[in-house]
């Protein structure tokens, strides 16, 4: 078995948040909102409750999403400072292509 040189790498080990589901919490965010106005508002009775909760829920999902995108992105950008380094070294195969133990 021949030595093979070992190869070292430096790799920058962050966490970085998912956006999708930010995004979606702040749709559910929304919706929640929509609900709550739906409650408080004793307005024009000529349209019934589901009407009005379906109207605000499709008018606050959107700026909810967005604002969970925006909260994501803002995570994301602390999680940069954050960075750390890693040395990292290459694992020789076996000819059999396998890993040795």
């Amino acid at each position: 078995m021949t030595s093979q040189p070992v190869e070292r790498r430096e790799l920058t080990v962050r966490r970085a948040p998912k956006y999708v589901p930010f995004m979606i919490a702040g749709a559910v965010v929304g919706v929640i909102v929509a609900a709550i106005l739906t409650l408080t508002t004793n307005g024009a009775q000529q349209f019934d409750a589901g009407s009005v909760f379906g109207f605000f829920a499709v008018l606050l999902m959107l700026p909810g999403v967005g604002l969970g995108a925006v909260v994501a992105l803002v995570i994301d950008r602390q999680s940069v400072r954050r960075a750390g380094t890693a040395m990292v070294e290459s694992v020789p195969e076996d000819e059999s292509g396998e890993l040795p133990a």
